[in-house]
């Protein structure tokens, strides 16, 4: 799981830093069906109080979590995204979500990360699906020094809260304070920073992706996080007046769609949402390459889709 040069992935970052978030918060608990145990034995042997294996069992490990909670405890739950969410998404809603506790969950596989896995290890809608529950937070982050904040962040909070790992990572971490950032300016025959520029912004590990795609394009891009809940007073600042916007997210396209809405309701805009198409399912494995490439979520693809929108 380790990205070339030694650096680790988000997924690895995440499990190397499971030993001193359980031991720095000691009401803490690791929950898995199985899947990541193999990657922390270590910590299982050295907090055997601190870590529940449910066996294949999803919606079991999200009714556990949320008797956890009930208990006091704060629960960080942890499986590939399908299962976390879409499998066992009646229980995220009824078991956190009805009995209003707190629970951290951990994702990974992203959209199309296991392509080899087929659609069963798939999950591009997953984002959408926890924004329509209420109380929830979403963090996508696209390096691993920004899952390790948020990891030992949010293990010693009591909220709700859903963190997407992915393989996809962009070279340097961002903030991870949940506000829009602008990455890069660019000057329009005026001063760099005229609002009136177009914007992209790139969720989470879309960020070189945009980055590369853009290089050369008249258009400022910022960096999101957090996409839900959007910070739209961040976006509306940067969009301006009369914004032209790209929306570049690495899983449902339109997921961001009504609260970027929201954010610009009195501003006339032109606005594009990138991501994996609601029509795309794909009945061929490839690799994740292919997969991003198909899906117009490689740098030729979002930068084909940026220019339409420019025209």
């Amino acid at each position: 799981m380790n990205a070339a040069g030694g650096v680790p992935d988000a997924r690895s970052r995440f499990y190397a830093e499971l030993d001193p978030v359980l031991a720095a918060n000691p009401d803490a608990v690791l929950v898995l069906a199985v899947i990541g145990a193999g990657y922390v034995g270590d910590t299982i042997a050295r907090r055997p109080g601190q870590v529940v294996d449910v066996g294949i069992r999803e919606q079991a490990m999200i009714g556990v979590a949320g008797g956890l909670a009930l208990a006091g405890r704060r629960p960080i739950v942890h499986t590939f995204a399908p299962f976390l969410v879409e499998r066992a998404y009646e229980q995220v809603k009824l078991d956190l979500g009805h009995q209003d506790v707190g629970a951290l969950l951990v994702s990974a596989g992203a959209s199309y990360d296991v392509s080899s896995g087929g659609r069963t290890h798939q999950a591009p809608g997953d984002v959408a699906l926890i924004s329509a529950l209420p109380g929830w937070t979403v963090h996508v982050p696209g390096h691993g020094d920004e899952v390790a904040e948020i990891l030992h962040r949010e293990a010693a909070r009591s909220g709700r809260v859903y963190v997407r790992l992915s393989g996809q990572r962009n070279a340097k971490p961002q903030p991870v304070d949940g506000w829009v950032h602008l990455v890069r300016d660019v000057a329009l025959g005026g001063q760099a920073g005229e609002s009136s520029a177009p914007l992209v912004l790139a969720v989470g590990p879309m960020l070189d992706v945009v980055l590369e795609a853009t290089r050369d394009l008249p258009v400022r891009v910022a960096y999101a996080g957090t996409p839900h809940p959007l910070d739209a007073a961040g976006l509306r600042d940067l969009a301006g007046p009369t914004p032209v916007l790209a929306v570049v997210e690495p899983y449902l396209a339109g997921t961001s769609a009504a609260p970027v809405a929201a954010a610009l309701a009195d501003r006339p805009s032109r606005v594009l949402h990138v991501g994996v198409p609601q029509d795309a399912e794909l009945r061929r494995y490839g690799t994740p390459r292919d997969h991003a490439a198909a899906h117009g979520l490689d740098a030729a693809g979002v930068r084909r889709q940026v220019k339409a929108l420019l025209g």
